[in-house]
């Protein structure tokens, strides 16, 4: 157990009040919470704060997000673009919210909560339990793979590249706040770039089709005609989706002699 603790406090214009004031009434613990900024909840330009700062956070332990009613659309998109960018744990300062909303942040990428009027030794040790947490996965990550701590300092958190293949993987189990908060940061990285809405649009929906079609086929061992049925898509118009994405249901069948019929 380390004998401090460094916090960054991520806040908003609507909070900065009383975060200030707690932050003011709290100084000098094992816990060291620095001010990083006040963002403007209001202005698009902030959403994208958290996934700009995911550098200059890496030299704290957490970052505090306070979040109130206020704010709370703000905190699900800029949380939503900074998923598969931002190392440093993300725990949640909140005030008035309701369970769903919880859930929501949790799928988005906060990693622990905190309610106010917040006990800042309450704090110090969710934070030391998150950083325990993650140092026994990064322990079970290097035994398992054998990739190296040096190679992949932050390998606790998969960059975005593998948090979309896992995602593909196991589409047909998600959750609908997992498929929503997938969809809306990859809405995000498109608003921010020169592609069209049109363009943006057809990529996200491209990469669901081609996700679904494949775990579909790996559940029913590549039978065309049972994952059809289960997706509630006839089978040419399973079929045309699997020829618009180049993917062969050979490889998912069990049995793959050369004199097997395949299955159209």
């Amino acid at each position: 157990m380390r004998e401090y603790l460094d916090c960054a406090v991520l806040s908003t214009a609507c909070c900065s009040q009383w975060v200030s004031d707690w932050l003011d009434a709290y100084k000098g613990g094992r816990l060291q919470l620095f001010p990083l900024e006040t963002a403007d909840s209001g202005s698009p330009d902030s959403i994208g704060v958290l996934a700009a700062s995911s550098i200059r956070l890496k030299r704290y332990d957490a970052c505090l997000l306070p979040i109130t009613e206020h704010n709370l659309p703000w905190a699900r998109t800029t949380l939503a673009t900074a998923q598969g960018i931002l190392h440093t744990p993300v725990l949640g300062l909140v005030r008035n919210l309701k369970a769903a909303a919880l859930n929501d942040l949790c799928a988005l990428g906060v990693a622990d909560f905190i309610r106010d009027p917040p006990c800042p030794e309450e704090l110090r040790v969710r934070i030391e339990r998150l950083l325990a947490d993650r140092r026994y996965h990064m322990a079970s990550l290097i035994s398992n793979t054998g990739i190296s701590e040096s190679a992949r300092p932050y390998a606790c958190q998969p960059p975005v590249a593998i948090t979309q293949e896992a995602l593909c993987a196991t589409i047909l189990d998600r959750s609908g706040h997992e498929l929503e908060a997938f969809a809306v940061a990859s809405a995000s990285r498109c608003a921010t770039s020169a592609e069209s809405f049109r363009a943006a649009k057809s990529k996200v929906i491209e990469r669901f089709e081609r996700a679904y079609i494949t775990a579909a086929l790996g559940r029913h061992s590549g039978n065309i005609a049972m994952a059809a049925r289960a997706a509630q898509k006839h089978r040419r118009a399973f079929w045309a989706l699997m020829r618009k994405h180049g993917i062969d249901a050979a490889p998912f069948r069990c049995d793959s002699t050369p004199n097997r019929t395949i299955d159209r």
